[in-house]
């Protein structure tokens, strides 16, 4: 009985009760309350104040990552194979330091021409010629040329950018290249390098020779600190770049291709023969450290003597090229016996010393100056026999302008036919802007051999 009650008690229980229906007139509060938009514009506020802090915190972190790169960068050299650091005096001090001799591949190097470039333009009219060991230098007749001929002998000769021939009549050439010898190009050879595609001849049977213009370099627009130089603007002067070492200015340089940096021999001396010391800050009128190419190649002249500062010159190679614009664009070489007179109005350009013993200039200068007559600087009372075959002179007997210390290595620059072209690069002097001192610039023009034969080796 007491069984039957119990089975009857609990049969009377839902399974599954439901859960209880709330009473009319009762409602259940909301658990929140609904967004009103200014609540909403409140959030919006935060996630941006959130996203502008986490910005901020990147920026400031990737700029103090950078200026510690840099700080490291200038003690410290990387072993990438062994993976440590050694004091950057050990790199390129002639010892291996690191596995597979990793800090003494990466170093200045030299080189010596022990050939002759075979193709050149020569005089104002930019003549082409071209060069063999049984004929000497022949200028090159427009007797079947053709456009890609044109191509060809320009990319020879370095930088290339919109390349154009013009026919030039014999007769009308310098006494010197009137009565030649000649060659000319046989039919079939567009592709051939030029010095090798010709044949000699007599006489022109056209009555022409060819006259390149590879590039549209050093055309600028319309266009001096420097001692006595006044503020420039680096869309004036677009080829002028910064050499820095451990992010500091040391020497100036010239871009004269969008790969290749000019500069003096001795912006390398001492213990700055590391790659990795070096940038090449362009398209600034500011100095600046921010920024700036890395450099896979430095190249000093072989026949470089520090003693005499003869063959002051040097090529640096960018590890990747510049993009040419209205702040960065590259200065043209100088043809073979240019032919400048004393007194030719030269411009200098850098951020050096405003004074002798004094500071970098925050901003770039230009000066106009006039080219000095050999004779008169290699005289006793100026230079004498200082000045050799690979030395020009540039500047007033008077003093008051003149380049100065951090201006080496910039360019002596010249405006000839509507181009700038690269006459001198700023190599020594005593002191800055003496009297009877003028600056003295290596002679681009006699170096045009070895710059041409070293950017064709290291392409």
């Amino acid at each position: 009985m007491w069984t039957t009650v119990q089975a009857a008690e609990e049969s009377s229980r839902p399974l599954n009760p439901r859960p209880p229906v709330p009473r009319p007139g009762r409602h259940r509060k909301p658990m929140t309350a609904p967004k009103t938009p200014k609540h909403k514009t409140c959030n919006w506020k935060k996630a941006l104040l959130t996203i502008l802090t986490v910005v901020v915190l990147l920026g400031i972190l990737v700029t103090a990552g950078y200026f510690i790169k840099v700080l490291v960068d200038s003690k410290y050299f990387f072993c990438k194979r062994s993976v440590r650091f050694i004091p950057i005096d050990q790199a390129c001090d002639g010892k291996d330091d690191c596995a597979g001799a990793e800090d003494e591949i990466t170093c200045v190097s030299s080189f010596t021409v022990n050939t002759t470039f075979p193709v050149r333009l020569t005089s104002s009219r930019n003549v082409l010629q071209v060069y063999s060991r049984g004929s000497g230098w022949r200028s090159v007749c427009s007797d079947e040329w053709t456009t890609q001929h044109t191509e060809t002998a320009c990319k020879q000769l370095g930088y290339t950018n919109k390349p154009q021939s013009t026919n030039v009549r014999v007769d009308t050439l310098v006494s010197s290249l009137k009565i030649g010898p000649f060659t000319a190009v046989r039919s079939g050879t567009a592709s051939t390098p030029i010095h090798q595609a010709t044949i000699d001849r007599s006489v022109c049977r056209s009555g022409s020779v060819i006259s390149l213009s590879c590039s549209d370099c050093g055309r600028l627009g319309s266009s001096e600190r420097i001692v006595g130089g006044t503020d420039a603007l680096i869309e004036d002067w677009p080829w002028q770049v910064s050499l820095q070492q451990g992010g500091q200015h040391t020497c100036g340089g010239s871009l004269v291709s969008p790969r290749w940096v000019v500069t003096a021999a001795h912006c390398f001396s001492g213990s700055k023969k590391a790659l990795s010391r070096w940038r090449v800050v362009s398209g600034r009128t500011y100095m600046t450290t921010v920024g700036g190419s890395y450099v896979d190649r430095i190249i000093v002249n072989g026949d470089y003597n520090p003693a005499q500062n003869d063959y002051d010159i040097a090529l640096m190679r960018l590890s990747s090229p510049i993009t040419v614009g209205e702040n960065r664009k590259p200065v043209c070489l100088p043809p073979k016996a240019f032919g400048l007179a004393a007194g030719a109005n030269m411009a200098v350009t850098g951020w050096g010393y405003l004074e002798e013993d004094g500071k970098v200039s925050p901003s770039l200068q230009k000066a106009q100056i006039p080219l000095i007559d050999r004779s008169v600087c290699s005289s006793p009372a100026v230079y004498g026999s200082s000045i050799t075959r690979n030395m020009i002179c540039a500047g007033f007997l008077e003093g008051k302008v003149d380049a100065c210390q951090g201006d080496s290595g910039g360019p002596l620059v010249h405006l000839s036919s509507s181009q700038w072209r690269l006459v001198g690069v700023v190599s020594w002097g005593v002191g800055c802007a003496r009297e009877g001192r003028p600056g003295v610039y290596c002679h681009v023009e006699e170096m045009l051999n070895w710059i041409q034969t070293v950017m064709e080796k290291n392409p």
